[in-house]
């Protein structure tokens, strides 16, 4: 799950912050890395974490630092700070918020330091107003999640028909643009006829997700914007006893709900790799370090997981089953 604060302006405008390429020079030996991520109270970042340091291995040096919690951001800009004034090449941010590491980034950047950012993009007007400019950005384009997710629920209604969108925290970013993506998806047939808000809580969604049903009796089918809320959701499906009428559809590819598309109790998931976009961000300091040009965007990977493909993505993770772009591959060499 990533949690985006209400007003973050996603990073399309990350060229505009910087040339794309590192900013500093070549350096011998391994690359000196430090990484500032969110809370691992949440799994998804503790998957991130282990994808940091899996890649770093013996081609580099990597220091990781948490939040306290998901909401720390104070306590995460803290962190960095401190990171700032020690001997690191290259630096790793995934905010909280837009804005809550823009004035530690700035700094680094002062210093020539070059900086990677994943998962949660920076404010791109709050960073160009204060300097803090990023060599490139790796996250999931949350916007084709949500597509694929529409397109597989338009596939499994064929008929049409009224289906509703459970979103995270209202005004989220992240679950805006997994619901637009949706939307884009469907197709004329399906109609969004309810959108609801359940702050990324599996409880909340249950109940949020009873109330629609009683509400809309002729309801065929959810999206939901992760999969903990997605699993409330099924659960209010099957209590309302219409499991397998009304389809359930997600993003996030956590464990429970691959296991939950395998057993039936979830229609699909639109997989995203934590693992994938951490190891990516230790690649993209390793071919800074050699004086390569980054790329200004890297889209992570994305699986759709139905009954069908469930199996192997249980046994692939926490990497996709499938194959995917990533150009830092060969630049980091």
């Amino acid at each position: 799950m990533r949690v985006v604060r209400p007003g973050i302006v996603l990073l399309a405008g990350v060229l505009a912050l910087s040339a794309c390429s590192s900013g500093g020079a070549s350096t011998s030996g391994p690359a000196k890395i430090a990484a500032v991520i969110k809370g691992l109270d949440n799994p998804f970042f503790q998957t991130m974490e282990s994808g940091i340091k899996s890649q770093a291995g013996a081609k580099a040096s990597v220091t990781v630092q948490a939040a306290d919690s998901i909401t720390d951001t104070t306590g995460q800009a803290d962190k960095l700070g401190s990171l700032a004034n020690q001997d690191f090449s290259c630096y790793i941010v995934n905010p909280i918020s837009g804005t809550n590491l823009v004035q530690g980034i700035a700094q680094l950047a002062a210093k020539d330091r070059t900086i990677v950012n994943i998962d949660s993009p920076v404010d791109a007007a709050a960073a160009q107003a204060a300097g803090a400019k990023i060599a490139t950005y790796v996250g999931t384009d949350n916007t084709a999640a949500g597509r694929l997710a529409g397109q597989q629920m338009a596939t499994l209604l064929p008929q049409g028909g009224e289906v509703a969108a459970v979103g995270g925290v209202p005004g989220d970013v992240t679950s805006a643009a997994r619901i637009t993506g949706f939307g884009q998806g469907i197709g004329a047939k399906l109609t969004i006829v309810q959108t609801v808000a359940a702050n990324w809580d599996r409880q909340e969604a249950l109940t949020q997700a009873t109330n629609v049903l009683r509400a809309r009796p002729q309801l065929r089918g959810f999206f939901v914007a992760n999969d903990d809320m997605a699993l409330g959701v099924s659960r209010a499906v099957a209590t309302a006893g219409k499991a397998g009428q009304v389809k359930v559809i997600s993003v996030d590819g956590i464990k429970d709900a691959l296991q939950a598309v395998q057993s039936g109790t979830l229609d699909a998931t639109v997989a995203q790799y934590p693992y994938v976009i951490g190891a990516m961000g230790v690649e993209a300091c390793r071919a800074a370090a050699a004086g390569k040009t980054l790329p200004s965007k890297v889209d992570a990977p994305v699986e759709l997981v139905t009954k069908a493909t469930a199996a192997k993505a249980l046994a692939a993770t926490p990497k996709p089953f499938g194959t995917y772009k990533d150009p830092f591959a060969a630049q980091a060499g």
